[in-house]
């Protein structure tokens, strides 16, 4: 496998995991006022869901430009 392969696998897995994240958040949102406490956790881990993605999502554009 490749190296572009590799990364379009490991975005695959990213991108199952940020849903995942943004799913949680918005079940939590449906809840409120129950479990408000978690708000933060749970928007820091879709953060950072996100964020990962977007981070490889620019690597494999660099990638395959180069």
């Amino acid at each position: 496998m490749n190296d572009v392969e590799a990364l379009k696998a490991e975005i695959k897995k990213l991108s199952a995991k940020a849903t995942q994240a943004k799913m949680d958040l918005h079940d939590l949102a449906e809840e409120l006022p129950v479990n408000w406490s978690s708000i933060l956790s749970v928007a820091q881990k879709a953060h950072a869901a996100f964020s990962e993605l977007e981070i490889k999502r620019q690597n494999l554009q660099a990638l395959e430009k180069a």
